[in-house]
Order: structure tokens, then C-alpha cells, then sequence
């Protein structure tokens, strides 16, 4: 084999491959020629060790490649002279995009190297780090395409770019102080007399004081800015929480090291990984002390000994304010040369002992205003957080496509190495999802709750970053832009687009306004997928099925297709369609949508029908008319039987919601999950106590809580503790869904279960319906590469509709 063609496909442009090609065939005394294409890289070569070229080379590639397909094409000699790297070609077709890389250790070390030209430089990068979505506006990914190209390289730079023995060979971003991008520092007029601050003093330092001594920055970060202040400085975080409006929302922590983490939180050696790798997404992390239960005052800590128990008030150097009536705490490393100089800077030389960090965790939580993207642009931040921040630490490195942190936590099955997402974004988006086999080009429009979108592409699905929560003209806009992102990256036009039924989804709305805007020789198609059809999809994408499961369904709502909420869906599903088998009993939502931020009126609603002209007397014992009010309950009982004012609701959400609100956990969500999050919160091991639940068979099987909750009321007054009785209604959900399941498997004849939704976001009623559906002989399926929640929805949209595409053509045929 003299002379070969090699089609590389995967990720395999801004990871370093076409220099360690280069390199390679350099060594192997091998000639001809390596180029990016829009469809990955062709590498042309010739010579007598081609065959140890070709061993070689998927076993020694760059480690932030990914190599998905080769093909290998013999050639005829051509007698190239020597091995070169010529210009990147468009051929029409498209690359899979690397996601954003945090700053190695080659780069940290040469910023912290006092001799190094490149010393306390918060921009520097090289081959195997730094930017390259975020800056990323068209491919081939050169220079020229990114947000780079209006910096042109020093001398140096340029050298190093054109090594061929240097990491910064080709590595597009590359940049100094004297070329590249700069900080500035822009203190707030009005504050500027509160903050000693020297105007000429260095932006990081002066940054860094600010933040000392109790104020609030705005920080230009990779993807977007972020909202900085001492998270161990009570009244910082208390004054960004009521500018910010996040009410109880958890902040996100970012720490210098683990070893500080752990102070705080209990890490697991996977969790350490989570947190130490190159994607560094936050990570849920449980606190410390487990025995810890949130109360309105404090925490409970229970005595294993004699079962005592006590209120402590803020055991943790951190205040409560930051995570409140929760057990966990999302943290992250340091993931850009900037985050590492706030907790650094200043320092002379890079050493392997300890070095003193100037705080023990910075609140990084996203600069957005309510609701909204987060914010990217310069002049955009100082209009909107005028009011909100003391400062603002910019940059003059544009940032093209805004990405948010990503969210994971642990899985808990110990074989499982890679985490469970709460929020899929920087660090693995635009990664693609590998499918069965290729398909049409398919647009999924996903739900307007932690909305992202999913696009299809010969053999993958591309879900989108993070796009938020479809409230406002904002949103909708991002939306767009990202569409029409990457749609021009991945060279996507799609035949078809997916929706979610419900009529007042603005995600909805914008499919359907597509659909309006089309001229009469228009081929594109438009597909209502069932919202929780779509989510049991996404699990079967990501494992690609096709076959007849038995799908559950939990989370908060989703349009039904008779016009109700549900949200306790037993589907029996495959590719081709659906059949609801089973659900909870319809419950009215006293309000609607103000049910859902106000738990305490669905619990109302349940207390009423198993009650009945009792309920007043029952709602009294319980406290709920001193904490809420009569005239509020009266008002609430007046419009429950109004289908106008309370529609029905099957949803598993609103359930556990409302047994948040009957034992007085959480009666308010100030925050969506809020109150099923706080009541996971109680749940312990070693309770295999269940209650009882009625199981109706009619059409289709139908579960009433009205004697779990009764006995559940009868536990409370008998002065059994919150956290036995949490433990055993998430049981009883555990028995009821393996009962169900068992039921339908045998008359269905399957084994396959899929699970999906965000009430399968708790931990514990995950693990422990895993661990019961198999000892029955099921086959379990869940969200791993995509979150469980609303933001998976997209991908299973997406599917579906590929599917009844691709069956549509076989049909024809």
C-alpha cells in the first residue's frame, strides 16, 4: 500500500489533529498532504510505512478528538515531495464542532511562570485548550471564521502558530499581551467611592479587592458573562440574591481546587472526575453533614445514637442563603485562565506545593436578567446590570454563540462512569448524538421550559446548548439565532420540523408561525409530537429503539391530546405511535398556572376530595388557615370544580408538590422543582415502608391517592417525623410504578421499560424503580445523554419524526 485517500470523520478540527497528523507522517518519513474540509479532514498520503501510519493513527490521536468514521481509499503513486498542511476547502458538506476546552495544565503553568512571556496572561490557550464554539461563526474552524480574526498575531505568535514541533501549531485562538485580547475593569459611577480602588491598578487585582471587600462584578467569561461575588460573605450573597430576584434558586459555587470543595461537600471519586474534567460542568454535590435537613430556622441533625435531634444554625462557613432547603450545592472548577487569576493572582512561580487562594468559593451564577439569555455583548451587560452589579470585568473577545454552565450529577449505578445531565450545554455542546444509521434532515422544536432544539444530520442528532425557558421576545430570539447557528455550521435544511401540541407554547407558536409563512411549493412538514411521547423518544434515541416499550412519563405537565395536563403517563410506545395505558387520577389545579408556583393549592385541591364538606375542619388541624389564610382557601375551594379557573391535572409534579405542602416543607415555589427538590430532600435509607394506593382498571389503569394521602395525614397526626413519611410516599410511587409496569409487561408481552421526565430527576425514586423494575425482570432504559427534563424533549421530537419519515419512504417504495 503505497498511496492512500483518508476520510476522517468525527471531531476532528480545533483538537490539534491536523499538526499530530503532520507530525506523524513526519516521522514515518511519509509525504503528502492534510487539510480541513467542511466534513471533517482528508488526509492524502504516500510511502513505504503508510500501513503503520494507518495503525497509528486512531491509537495516538489528539485527546480531545473523536474520530467517528475512517474510510480508506487506495490511490495511484503521485511522488509528492514532502508532507505539508495546505488550506482548509468547502465541500459542501459539514464537521462535527469541538466544544469549548478548559485551560490545560501546559497553559496554567506557563501563566503562572513568572520568566514565561505569556505570565498572568488570562487569554492564553494552545492546541489542547481554550475556546472554540463559543467563538466559532462559520467552518472550516480557521481563524479567519472565529471571533480571532480581528487580532492579528505578534511576531512570536505567529512562530509558534507555524511550529510544527510547537503546541500552538495551528491552534487557531492563539494570542499574547502584546496581540491578543485585553481586560478592562469598569466600576459603576456611583460605587466607585464605596471601593478603595486604585484606577491604574491591574483589572484582575482591582477585580479581586472589590470582590473582598463585599462587592457584586459582572464577569465576561467563555460563553457569557457571570455574577460574581464572595460566596462566604453573608450580606454579598444576600444583596445579589434580591437584585438577581432568584428568590430561593440555588447559586452556582466555582472553588480553586477539590481539596477546598470537599471542605464543604462529600465528593466521590467519580464526582471528583465529574468536576476535574476538561468539560468542568457544575456539579450537584450533596453537603456536609448528611444527617443535615433543612427547617425553617436551620438544620435538624439527627443523633445515631439516641435519636435526639436539635436545631444547628449555619455549621458551614457558607451561608444557607446560597443553597437554601436544599441538601446539595452545585460547584465547578476554575474552567478559563481568568477564573484561575481570581483565586491566584498574585503569584511569582508555579511550584507543586500548596499556594494560598484569595477565597474559598466565588458565586458564579449566570449574568442574565430574569427569565432571560444570558448576557454576551459588552454594552449590552453595563445597560442591563447597572443596577445589579458594583462593576463590570470585560473583555474585547466577541463571543458568538452564548452558552451557558452545564449542570450534571453523579449517576448512582457504580459502573456508569459518565454523569446524569440537569442542563446539557458548555463543554458538550454542539456534540452530536450518534444514531442508528442516516435519516432525514429534521427539525425538533423542543418545550418552552428549559428549552433547547435538536437538529438531524445523515447519522446524528445535534441538540442544541441551553437555550432557557420560552417566556419573552429575548428567548425567542436566541432561539433563532442558535437555529439559524447551527443550521450554517452543520449545513442542516430541514424537511420536516417537530412540535409539542400545547397551543400556548411559544415554541409552539414559532413552528406553527413556519408553517403560515410557507409559499405553495414548499415540501417542509410539520409534525404535534406529544410532549411526553417526546420524552420517553429521547431515551429511545439515545439507545436507538424502535420496538414497542413501556414508557413512564413523570414530571410537571405537559398537554395531553384530550385537552387536559397530564403528567403520570404509562405509554405503550414505539416509533410509529403511542397508546396511553395509564396515569394518576385528574386532579383539579386550583388557578392553573398559579398552582404550580403555589403548591399549598394543590395540596388544597387534594385534601378536599378525600375530605369532602370536612375539608375546612382538616385544613384548620393541619395549619394550613393560619399559615395561608381563610379567605385565600375560600377563595381556592370556591374555584375548584371550574374547569375555566382549575383544569385537570394527571401530573406526578403536582402530586409530589402537594405532599411538600401537606407536611410543611416547601407550600411555595419560588422556583420550578422547588417544592419536590425540598421534599427529596427528607427521604432516608433503610424505610421500605410503602402506603396504599388504589389501582382502577377501566379503559386504561388509573391510580388514586386518595387513601396514600389519607393515611399519609393520619401518619402526620400520629407525630411520625417528615422524613419517615417522605420516605414512604416516594415508595409507595415506587411500588405503584412496578406494579403498573408488571401489569402492562404481561399484557403486552414486554420487557423493556424506558423512564423519563424530570420527576425522574430525584435521585432516590430513580435508583430505587431501577433497582425494583429488575428485580421483576424488566430491561430499564433511561436519559443519559441528554437531561431527563424538558430539555431532552427536542431530541425525542426530533426522532420520532425522522422515524415516521424514514417508514413513510419505505412505504412508498
Amino acid at each position: 500500500m503505497d498511496r492512500v485517500l483518508i476520510n476522517i470523520k468525527g471531531i476532528v478540527q480545533g483538537v490539534g489533529f491536523r499538526p499530530f497528523v503532520y507530525n506523524l507522517a513526519k516521522s514515518l518519513n511519509l509525504k503528502g498532504t492534510v487539510t480541513n474540509t467542511t466534513d471533517g479532514l482528508t488526509i492524502d498520503i504516500e510511502g513505504e510505512d503508510v500501513t503503520s501510519f494507518i495503525d497509528r493513527l486512531p491509537k495516538e490521536a489528539p485527546p480531545l478528538s473523536e474520530i467517528n468514521k475512517i474510510d480508506i481509499s487506495p490511490m495511484p503513486f503521485c511522488g509528492y515531495e514532502d508532507f505539508k498542511i495546505v488550506k482548509s476547502r468547502d465541500n459542501g458538506s459539514f464537521t462535527l464542532i469541538s466544544s469549548d476546552v478548559s485551560v490545560c495544565e501546559d497553559c496554567l503553568k506557563e501563566m503562572l511562570d513568572k520568566d514565561n512571556r505569556r505570565y498572568l496572561y488570562p487569554f492564553i490557550n494552545c492546541i489542547n485548550c481554550g475556546p472554540r464554539y463559543t467563538i466559532t461563526n462559520a467552518v472550516p474552524y480557521d481563524r479567519h471564521n472565529t471571533t480571532m480574526s480581528v487580532f492579528k498575531m505578534c511576531n512570536e505568535c505567529e512562530s509558534e502558530y507555524n511550529n510544527t514541533s510547537d503546541r500552538r501549531f495551528h491552534a487557531q485562538p492563539n494570542a499574547c499581551s502584546k496581540c491578543g485580547p485585553n481586560l478592562e475593569l469598569k466600576i459603576h459611577p456611583p460605587r466607585r467611592t464605596k471601593f478603595k480602588i486604585d484606577e491604574k491598578e491591574n483589572p484582575i487585582k482591582a477585580t479581586i479587592n472589590i470582590l473582598e471587600q463585599g462587592g457584586i462584578v459582572a464577569i465576561k467569561g467563555l460563553g457569557g458573562f457571570h455574577i460574581a461575588c464572595d460566596a462566604a460573605n453573608r450580606d454579598a450573597v444576600e444583596r445579589l440574591r434580591e437584585r438577581k430576584r432568584k428568590s430561593n434558586k440555588p447559586f452556582a459555587l466555582m472553588a480553586p481546587d477539590i481539596e477546598t470543595i470537599k471542605k464543604y461537600c462529600e465528593v466521590s471519586e467519580k464526582e471528583q472526575a465529574h468536576l476535574a474534567s476538561n468539560k468542568r460542568p457544575v456539579v450537584l454535590l450533596r453537603k456536609k453533614d448528611t444527617g443535615f435537613r433543612i427547617q425553617d430556622t436551620g438544620y435538624r441533625i439527627q443523633d445515631e445514637e439516641n435519636h435526639a435531634s436539635c436545631i444547628m444554625h449555619h455549621a458551614s462557613v457558607l451561608p444557607d442563603s446560597i443553597s437554601p432547603n436544599n441538601l446539595y450545592i452545585g460547584f465547578m472548577l476554575p474552567y478559563t485562565p481568568l477564573h484561575y487569576l481570581l483565586f491566584y493572582y498574585p503569584i511569582h512561580r508555579f511550584t507543586d506545593s500548596p499556594i494560598h487562594h484569595n477565597f474559598d468559593a466565588l458565586v458564579m451564577t449566570s449574568g442574565n436578567i430574569s427569565e432571560e439569555p444570558i448576557v454576551v455583548s459588552n454594552d449590552e451587560a453595563a445597560a442591563k446590570f447597572s443596577d445589579m452589579v458594583d462593576a463590570l470585568l470585560i473583555h474585547n473577545r466577541d463571543i458568538f454563540m452564548r452558552v451557558d454552565d452545564s449542570v450534571v450529577r453523579n449517576h448512582f449505578i457504580a459502573h456508569r462512569t459518565k454523569p446524569l445531565f440537569i442542563r446539557r450545554s458548555r463543554g458538550y455542546a454542539p456534540e452530536p448524538i450518534s444514531l442508528d444509521n442516516d435519516g432525514p434532515e429534521v427539525l425538533g422544536c423542543g418545550a418552552d421550559i428549559k428549552n433547547t432544539f435538536t437538529l438531524t444530520k445523515g447519522s446524528y442528532a445535534i441538540p442544541s446548548h441551553h437555550i432557557g425557558d420560552m417566556e419573552n421576545y429575548e428567548t425567542v430570539k436566541f432561539f433563532e439565532e442558535s437555529l439559524s447557528n447551527l443550521k450554517k455550521v452543520y449545513r442542516v435544511n430541514p424537511v420536516a420540523i417537530g412540535y409539542d401540541l400545547h397551543p400556548n407554547y411559544l415554541s409552539t407558536k414559532w413552528a406553527l408561525a413556519q408553517q403560515s409563512e410557507l409559499n405553495t411549493n414548499s415540501t417542509l412538514s410539520f409534525y404535534g409530537i406529544q410532549h411526553h411521547y417526546a420524552h420517553i423518544a429521547s431515551v429511545m434515541a439515545e439507545n436507538g429503539i424502535k420496538r414497542k416499550v413501556i414508557g413512564v412519563a413523570f414530571d410537571g405537565t405537559g398537554y395531553g391530546t384530550d385537552g387536559n395536563l397530564w403528567g403520570s403517563e404509562f405509554l405503550i410506545a414505539d416509533t410509529d405511535g403511542f397508546k396511553r395505558a395509564g396515569h394518576f387520577k385528574y386532579i383539579p389545579l386550583p388557578g392553573g398556572e398559579t398552582a404550580i408556583k403555589e403548591p399549598w393549592r394543590v395540596a388544597v385541591s387534594y385534601i378536599r376530595y378525600i375530605t369532602g364538606d370536612e375539608v375546612m375542619h382538616y385544613l384548620e388541624s393541619m395549619g394550613f388557615i393560619k399559615k395561608y389564610g381563610s379567605d385565600r382557601i375560600t377563595a381556592v375551594l370556591g374555584i375548584i370544580d371550574n374547569r375555566d379557573f382549575s383544569p385537570l391535572s394527571s401530573s406526578a409534579g403536582r402530586l409530589f408538590d402537594a405532599v411538600s405542602a401537606i407536611l410543611g416543607i416547601c407550600g411555595t415555589n419560588t422556583f420550578e422543582g422547588e417544592a419536590a427538590m425540598a421534599l427529596e430532600s427528607y427521604t432516608i435509607d433503610g424505610i421500605d415502608e410503602d402506603y396504599p394506593a388504589d389501582i382502577g382498571l377501566k379503559d386504561r389503569i388509573e391510580i388514586d391517592f386518595c387513601l396514600t394521602l389519607f393515611r399519609l395525614i393520619q401518619d402526620m397526626a400520629k407525630g411520625i417525623g417528615k422524613d419517615i413519611i417522605a420516605t414512604k410516599f416516594h415508595n409507595t410511587i415506587v411500588t405503584i410504578i412496578a406494579g403498573v409496569v408488571q401489569r402492562l409487561g404481561m399484557i403486552h408481552k414486554l420487557h423493556d421499560v424506558v423512564l423519563s421526565g424530570g420527576v425522574f430527576q430525584n435521585m432516590y425514586l430513580l435508583k430505587n424503580t431501577i433497582d425494583r423494575l429488575k428485580s421483576i425482570g424488566m430491561d430499564v432504559y433511561t436519559n443519559e445523554k441528554v437531561p431527563a427534563n424538558d430539555a431532552g424533549i427536542s431530541l425525542g421530537q426530533a426522532y420520532i419524526v425522522r422515524e415516521r419519515i424514514k417508514q413513510s419512504s419505505r412505504t412508498k417504495e
